[in-house]
């Protein structure tokens, strides 16, 4: 499995369509399967009910005046923040019948980054938290965090793509400084007018004091080592791009 570790974010924009082409080429045969690895710039990610919405221009314009960049994504739900906090992880592999493993996909890397941060002594589950942000059945949460052992807040979001020959499943998640995050999603929330709890906003570190998002990376690569070998692929291999 090719990994790509890319150290510095194109712009939401432009990593977005990076990840497009990687799927291209995968669906071509032109490729492996790619993991690719980065921190994004900030980013406030809009689903398409989203952009429909009467009040996504007000929304749009709150992204944008909290200094996040507004994307609209072909995949994924409701909105979704994220910054060079958190890490998001691109998987896209060659499949000649990409429709059938769906929920499949959903509950295996799901499963994967659960493991990945318990590797870490941070406690996860997958599953949807109530008033979750961006709510989806196959989220990763932590059921509460160092300060509030009773708080749930929800770690990762997960969404996917398939065409003809290849998917692409993507993971956020959440590793530093959620404040921010939890601060944009309130305005953009209250402008497209969707109930959410904002307190299920979190990030690991609101779990594991401390933790970085280069120790998250490292469990989580060794996780996806495991798969890449059990699938046949080999080692999980590759360098830093810009």
């Amino acid at each position: 499995m090719k990994l790509i570790r890319q150290r510095e974010s194109l712009g939401a924009e432009q990593d977005y369509r990076r990840a497009l082409a990687i799927l291209d080429a995968t669906r071509g045969g032109a490729t492996e399967p790619v993991l690719r690895v980065y921190q994004p710039r900030p980013t406030v990610a809009f689903g398409r009910r989203d952009e429909l919405n009467p009040g996504f221009a007000r929304a749009r314009q709150a992204a944008v005046d909290a200094a996040f960049t507004p994307l609209v994504r072909r995949v994924g739900g409701r909105a979704a923040a994220y910054h060079g906090g958190c890490l998001v992880i691109d998987h896209v592999e060659p499949d000649p019948d990409p429709k059938t493993g769906i929920q499949d996909r959903y509950r295996l890397f799901g499963d994967m980054v659960v493991a990945a941060l318990e590797e870490l002594e941070v406690p996860a589950q997958v599953g949807e938290i109530p008033g979750e942000y961006c709510a989806g059945e196959y989220s990763v949460h932590a059921p509460g965090t160092a300060e509030d052992p009773r708080r749930p807040v929800k770690l990762a979001g997960t969404a996917q793509r398939v065409v003809a020959g290849a998917w692409y499943f993507s993971t956020v998640l959440v590793v530093e400084e959620a404040e921010p995050l939890r601060g944009v999603l309130e305005d953009v929330y209250a402008a497209l007018d969707v109930p959410w709890e904002p307190s299920t906003a979190g990030c690991v570190a609101d779990v594991r004091p401390g933790t970085t998002v280069a120790e998250v990376e490292e469990a989580l690569l060794d996780v996806y080592g495991r798969y890449s070998a059990y699938m046949g692929y080999g080692p999980v291999v590759g360098g830093d791009e810009r």
